[in-house]
């Protein structure tokens, strides 16, 4: 259960903090959280600095890669994809600095390609991720190639990176868009060449739950190697087929930061984790109190703006207005917050946001914690100008809530009188 206080402190004009205790387990035994045994173990495999850098305008430079790849070893995360090694020279430096640099495992991207999987070998990495596409549009009109010709290379791949004592990671690419019965033969023919880990891609971002979770099922069933999976988000359901995947006996989950990424980006680190973390009850060893440290230089890293109402790390995450809302959140944060998930367990603030929608409540909070002793009938008032300068698509201040109070004449506490927050 949770230790809760009755009463939220109040920081400043918008932030709050909740004096929470989070211990593993929920005070809420209906509906959706009844039932948290879906699974027992998820492993987090990071892309942010291969797959996250695809993204559109997006380029992390040497110190970038050290930084981030830093605080993803420091937080436990399980694999650190470091990128792809043959890329350029500077890659290979970064890929090389990181693997020796961080107890993480670290992965290099490697196509079927001899010169590919040689440069991530020569990196140093512990594990070597070979992919090749096996659905008939990219194999016919990107590599140009046969189902024939694909299998081999497969297997080739895979055994160079064994012969070298290398952890092997293959992916058949597009494997949602690809034939079964192709993509099952695909998935024997490198599980007897010895691979270690089979990632199941949805590439374009067509997978459903449900459809992703049958799939999984199915490789499982035909490969003794270990199921990672890899989802893309242009329908936004990446996380929740990531999810899907490991329901289904998948172990590990390729994710990236922020959700960035090809196209509309990957599985979000922050959700999946979180999700398995205090929706699923399973410990995935992550230390989730650097999450929005993570994010956040991620996002000045990347150069892509993290969005207000982004689930996690978004500023909209743990902020309220409406008045209901509020007024909730001031007595138990657990009325309108998941409650099995709370800022301080991803090192982020409650805040507390006046506007148009702002409630008598709240600003009462807000003028006592400014040092005003108001009366009920002064708090209606300045909550009527709250509302109103709200309305108006401005936001409101602390400066603000101080003149709005000072024009309704509200007297302020005595000195020697303690601040209730």
């Amino acid at each position: 259960m949770y230790i809760v206080a009755r009463r939220v402190q109040i920081q400043c004009l918008h932030k709050t903090a909740h004096p929470l205790i989070p211990i593993r387990g929920v005070e809420f035994f209906q509906g959706t959280l009844d039932s948290t045994d879906e699974i027992e173990s998820a492993r987090v495999f990071d892309t942010t600095l291969r797959d996250g850098e695809q993204s559109p305008g997006t380029s992390f430079s040497y110190d970038d890669k050290r930084q981030i790849a830093s605080i993803l070893d420091e937080m436990g995360t399980h694999v650190i994809e470091a990128g792809f090694p043959v890329n350029s020279d500077a890659e290979f430096e970064a890929v090389r600095d990181i693997a020796s640099a961080t107890s993480s495992t670290t992965c290099g991207l490697a196509r079927v390609v001899d010169g590919d999987i040689e440069a991530a070998l020569d990196s140093g990495v512990e594990m070597v991720h070979t992919f090749v596409s096996t659905s008939d549009v990219q194999i016919e009109d990107s590599m140009h190639a046969t189902r024939e010709e694909v299998v081999q290379r497969a297997v080739e791949s895979v055994e160079r990176i064994k012969e070298a004592g290398a952890t092997c990671m293959f992916s058949p690419m597009d494997a949602t868009r690809t034939d079964e019965a192709y993509l099952i033969e695909v998935i024997e023919a490198v599980t007897e060449a010895g691979t270690d880990w089979i990632n199941i891609p949805d590439t374009c971002g067509v997978a459903t739950p449900t459809r992703f979770r049958a799939m999984i099922e199915k490789v499982c069933a035909h490969t003794d190697a270990r199921i990672d999976v890899h989802t893309h988000d242009d329908f936004g359901l990446a996380t929740a087929n990531a999810l899907a995947g490991i329901e289904a006996g998948a172990a590990q989950a390729q994710v990236s930061v922020n959700s960035i990424g090809e196209r509309a980006g990957n599985a979000a680190y922050e959700e999946y984790v979180m999700a398995v973390e205090s929706l699923y009850q399973c410990d995935t060893g992550i230390d989730t109190t650097r999450i929005a440290e993570l994010s956040n230089v991620v996002e000045e890293k990347s150069g892509m703006d993290t969005p207000g109402n982004k689930p996690i790390v978004g500023a909209n995450a743990f902020s309220h207005e409406s008045g209901i809302h509020a007024a909730g959140v001031i007595e138990n944060s657990d009325t309108f917050e998941p409650g099995v998930m709370t800022p301080e367990m991803v090192g982020a603030e409650r805040r507390l946001v006046m506007g148009k929608h702002t409630g008598t409540h709240s600003v009462r909070e807000r003028l006592v914690e400014c040092g005003f002793d108001p009366t009920d009938d002064q708090v209606r008032a300045v909550t009527r100008r709250v509302k109103d300068y709200g309305a108006e698509k401005r936001r409101v201040t602390v400066d603000d809530l101080e003149r709005f109070a000072e024009e309704a004449d509200v007297e302020r506490q005595h000195e020697e009188e303690e601040v209730r927050v």
